[in-house]
């Protein structure tokens, strides 16, 4: 049985823009912004590699060795700060990435379920014109998607949006259009999205079949959906079943809808691009 056309997310096909609120916050920011002739030559971007910095007018960002930059900016711990930085491990780098907000941690760990090849956490310094006079902003991370694609990002709740945010927000924006990158700002997530991949996640990194119970699974949805509980009490070991579809689930290669709260009455598809194992 096809999936059905009711599914609103699917996990296996959607990329990134279906599980964000949708933002176009900056748009009217921009008239704000000195876009004359020869901005593209003014407006410079700079990025930490080897042991210094070096500064690029934007015209020639496409030329930075973005693989070998670090971030500009270090992230800082102390008692009583307002932000919650720390360390994410995504399984699709196989390394430890930094974030300054539990919002952007959320972003990690859907750049994680979307396999993406790289993040780099506040990548350079972006000195734009504005017209009272020159701004600078630090974007939050640049990902190299998993079509080789750049993609850009600011995060930050939208009730905490400032003017001058919004500004440097269409900067950034501008400056991502220019390089060829998709730019996005992420204030907050379609309904249930976060707290299904933070379950799926529980299962993200590898899991051995010793009791091939995948295959089970597998042939279990040959004929069409089932619900999550009737489909791991269609094995041999329920339990374990319960945490190889969870498994599976977030490697892609079965389905569920990402804006329904996950439980056992949950419906899970073949994903039908991809085999059991």
């Amino acid at each position: 049985m096809a999936i059905s056309a009711a599914v609103r997310i699917r996990s296996d096909a959607c990329d990134l823009s279906a599980l964000v609120s949708p933002y176009d916050g900056d748009r009217v920011a921009r008239r704000h912004l000195v876009l004359g002739e020869g901005w593209p030559r003014r407006w410079i971007g700079t990025w930490k590699l080897g042991e210094g910095e070096v500064a690029y007018p934007l015209r020639d960002m496409r030329s930075v060795p973005v693989l070998s930059s670090r971030q500009v900016r270090p992230f800082t711990w102390r008692a009583r700060q307002r932000h919650r930085p720390g360390l994410e491990f995504m399984v699709s780098t196989g390394r430890e990435h930094g974030f300054e907000s539990l919002e952007e941690q959320d972003l990690l760990l859907a750049l994680d379920f979307l396999r993406v090849r790289e993040v780099l956490s506040q990548p350079f310094q972006l000195d734009f014109e504005h017209v009272q006079g020159r701004g600078r902003h630090i974007p939050d991370f640049l990902a190299v998607m998993r079509d080789g694609g750049l993609w850009l990002f600011d995060v930050r709740p939208g009730n905490l949006i400032k003017d001058d945010d919004r500004l440097k927000f269409a900067a950034a924006r501008e400056a991502a259009a220019a390089c060829g990158w998709r730019y996005s700002v992420v204030t907050g997530w379609e309904s249930h999205v976060r707290s299904v991949l933070d379950h799926l996640s529980s299962q993200r990194r590898p899991l051995k079949d010793q009791l091939g119970l995948q295959p089970q699974l597998w042939e279990a949805l040959s004929d069409g959906p089932l619900c999550f509980g009737d489909l791991v009490e269609a094995t041999r070991l329920p339990a374990v079943a319960r945490a190889h579809t969870t498994h599976l689930l977030w490697h892609r290669r079965l389905v569920v809808d990402l804006a329904v709260p996950f439980g056992d009455g949950s419906l899970i598809w073949r994903s039908a691009p991809h085999r059991a194992s």
